[in-house]
């Protein structure tokens, strides 16, 4: 990673411009021009060195649902059951964890009562339970990660 995909994560953390042109606005307090940006965006991204591009939405705030949830796979049937959780479209994210609730997945469904059933699906497919852990209250710390 050069400094100029350093500049871009640390920059593009912060916040995406809301404006005509997006990508023109960010290339130019970048410094670069607004194709050279794409092109570093996408690579990121093939390459692993991002895992998404993205706005966040507040699922709720927009009629949704939203929960996190967590599953106890065995090593074995990780990377299969991994990969039929991650089809729902409506999984955000999936990471491993070194827990016995080793796989953890946030859900987000255009409305809340469609969590239960994408539970259940994903049960049905994996054979596996799902334990839902919807949010009680919400925190807000503003993480970033600094390059």
């Amino acid at each position: 990673m050069d400094a100029t995909d350093r500049a871009i994560i640390n920059r593009l953390q912060h916040g995406f411009p809301i404006c005509e042109s997006p990508y023109r606005q960010a290339a130019a307090e970048l410094g670069i021009d607004e194709q050279e940006l794409i092109e570093r965006l996408q690579t990121m991204l093939e390459d692993k060195r991002l895992s998404r591009f993205g706005p966040m939405y507040h699922a709720e705030r927009m009629g949704g649902g939203l929960s996190l949830c967590a599953m106890s796979i065995p090593p074995n049937d990780f990377d299969q059951v991994a990969d039929k959780v991650n089809a729902f479209a409506e999984v955000a994210h999936n990471y491993a964890r070194e827990h016995p609730l080793n796989m953890w997945f946030v859900l987000a469904t255009d409305s809340p009562q469609r969590i239960q059933e994408v539970l259940q699906e994903i049960e049905r497919i994996t054979g596996y339970p799902v334990y839902n852990m919807p949010k009680k209250q919400e925190f807000f710390i503003g993480l970033h990660f600094a390059l």
